[in-house]
């Protein structure tokens, strides 16, 4: 957008801001903004503060006249990545005034100071690595995605007894025990030599990515109570079976990206030792124990720090050096040793929850392992001003995350079809696009299910109602075919905006076979092979093959269109091919023109559209239906 803006400031018009969005430190960024002439502009200053500090002014000069507006210009250099805050104050021969951000980056005129314009500085001889973000990802939950055989209970340091389903068809164990606990510990078998198995599926997919969730020993089916952060759990496999994942994986294009939980660890694990299943000497057993020191203990033993207060899952002192050396800094540290086994990078869980300083130092460890190593940070709202704990994060100044799970993209997207307007939609995107480094935008894990999320298709078909059933009408709940067919249809818009997108389309396991289920355990079931919904994989399959193939929606610039209720418009543009996405989720057929002279292909093969003429396409979308037209070019 160059065009002057028909209000003061745009922080997203080229002409009143440039350049557009995050910029490396050092990068002159020039500022002008256009008052209307009527106001009898005298002085107009551009405010900059970084993120806690104070303001500091910047006088703007006259640079002439743009139809009924002024224009005033000035440049700003930040000379270090930060987070920095700006506004405008504007005098008149009315008094002063506050320009502030409103809505969609469009500027307002206050009488008080309001909410301040970001604007995102970063390290610019940073690199994320760029394989991640141009390859569709693949999230497997190790327990359910395939087994190579019936489980059996592993043997052993520190393994607990189990709870086995023969069938793997049962639905998960949902009911607290006697003691009114849930205990996460039952198993359907699934192993690391399943996924092994499945490789020629996963590269049907075109998968480029296995993101596991964790696979390290631990007493739950979740695994998110890690027991032993250097041993695969057994009823997974072993090390050398990881090992054979990853080089079999790697014949076929695929890297593999492991779960890391380094906020806390088990109550039954090695370092904790709760309930005494490992040889080693835990700090729940001896304030001798070498790991006495990584936990926050108020009354040893069993009065300690732990997650959400759960006490299975005692929160540790990431800043402990023992701690440190063990999870970061070692030649054989934790992060180093599986990406020397064959591993590309990490996930960290409640990325929120960990210090700025430890995420910096296991970025620094993984790169020095592996330079293309990435680091993908759990963040359920925009990254770059989050505030947890009332501290604000630094996630993208170089040397933090590469990536962040893009749940603002996830969130969005139900929303829209679930009655929200494109408006809305193309809004909270764009604010991610203007926050985060390109790079990083590029490079974001997007999502539309995951093991924390209600499944996509039930999300999608169930009432309101239905969201308050009970638990026990929740765990075999299934959507109506009514319900059902209509999730579907909606369930494929999902995935056309998911995977036209900037960022690695991820695929929580079963989504493409048409799985349902509510949240947690229940979206937790069993791959259904051999039982798959064949039209949705078939679809999946399709949209695969095109987001691969094509440079343009891997590498390609994203601009919006305009887009109004019930239709989405946006583009993706390269120097080869143009290609416009077309939604619309309403329940009417929605009419629009492109100004294009050249459409040659289109993904949904069951609509027609109609010939170009000389003033472009005229396109008749119909209800519930998602377009990818090319206009020109290659893809």
């Amino acid at each position: 957008m160059k065009a002057v803006p028909n209000c003061m400031f745009h922080s997203r018009n080229l002409s009143c801001k440039s350049p557009f969005g995050a910029v490396p430190a050092g990068q002159a960024v020039v500022f002008s903004a256009y008052p209307r002439r009527e106001r009898g502009t005298e002085h107009v200053t551009l405010w900059v503060e970084e993120d806690g500090g104070q303001a500091v002014p910047y006088q703007m000069r006259w640079h002439g006249i743009f139809g009924a507006r002024d224009r005033y210009s000035t440049t700003f250099t930040p000379d270090h990545p930060g987070l920095y805050w700006y506004y405008f104050t504007i005098d008149t021969a009315d008094g002063p005034r506050f320009c502030v951000r409103g809505y969609g980056g469009r500027s307002e005129l206050n009488d008080v100071l309001g909410d301040k314009f970001q604007l995102t500085v970063y390290d610019g001889a940073y690199q994320s690595p760029a394989w991640f973000g141009e390859g569709i990802t693949y999230n497997i939950f190790p327990d359910r995605f395939c087994r190579d055989k019936a489980p059996v209970q592993p043997e052993g340091e520190g393994v607990a007894p189990r709870v086995f389903h023969e069938n793997w068809d049962d639905t998960p164990v949902y009911q607290p025990d006697e003691n009114g606990e849930i205990l996460n510990n039952d198993f359907f078998g699934g192993t690391l030599r399943g996924v092994i198995g499945k490789l020629d599926y996963l590269e049907s997919l075109r998968v480029r990515t296995i993101y596991f969730n964790p696979i390290f020993q631990a007493y739950s089916n979740h695994r998110y109570d890690t027991g032993d952060y250097r041993r695969v759990d057994p009823l997974l496999g072993n090390e050398e079976d990881f090992q054979e994942l990853c080089k079999k994986a790697a014949k076929r294009g695929m890297r593999v990206i492991l779960d890391g939980v380094f906020n806390h660890t088990g109550f039954d694990s090695r370092y904790f030792n709760g309930r005494g299943r490992y040889d080693s000497v835990g700090a729940h057993q001896s304030k001798d124990s070498p790991y006495y020191g990584w936990y926050d203990f108020q009354e040893w033993p069993d009065k300690y720090g732990s997650w959400w207060g759960i006490y299975t899952l005692p929160q540790v002192r990431e800043t402990n050096p023992n701690y440190l050396d063990f999870i970061i800094e070692n030649e054989d540290s934790v992060i180093r040793r599986w990406l020397r086994l064959g591993a590309s990078g990490w996930r960290l869980d409640v990325a929120d929850e960990l210090p700025d300083s430890f995420i910096q130092r296991l970025n620094a460890a993984a790169k020095k392992e592996k330079p293309d190593a990435l680091i993908v940070g759990e963040v359920w709202e925009d990254a770059s001003n989050k505030v947890a704990y009332s501290e604000r994060r630094k996630y993208f100044q170089g040397g933090e995350l590469d990536s962040v799970m893009n749940y603002p993209l996830r969130d969005a997207i139900l929303a829209f079809l679930g009655g929200g307007t494109a408006e809305h939609f193309a809004e909270t995107m764009e604010c991610i696009r203007e926050n985060y480094p390109r790079d990083v935008f590029y490079n974001l894990m997007n999502i539309v299910g995951t093991h924390d999320t209600a499944r996509a298709l039930t999300v999608l078909g169930v009432s309101a109602d239905e969201w308050k059933l009970p638990r026990e009408a929740r765990a075999n709940h299934r959507l109506s075919d009514e319900r059902l067919e209509s999730a579907r249809r909606r369930l494929r818009l999902a995935a056309v905006i998911q995977f036209t997108m900037p960022g690695s389309p991820t695929i929580y396991y079963g989504d493409e076979a048409g799985m349902q289920g509510f949240d947690d355990p229940f979206n937790r079931r069993g791959y259904p092979w051999g039982a798959e919904d064949r039209d949705m994989l078939r679809f999946y399959r399709r949209l695969c093959v095109l987001r691969d193939e094509s440079e343009t929606l891997r590498k390609g610039e994203l601009r919006f269109l305009k887009s109004g209720g019930g239709m989405l418009r946006y583009e993706r543009t390269s120097a080869h091919a143009r290609i416009v996405i077309l939604v619309n989720r309403s329940h009417q057929e929605s009419r629009t023109h492109l100004d294009a002279l050249y459409a040659v292909d289109m993904i949904d093969d069951r609509n027609e559209f109609s010939e170009t003429d000389s003033h472009g396409l005229r396109v008749s979308v119909p209800p519930e239906t998602a377009l990818i037209l090319r206009c020109g070019g290659t893809l």
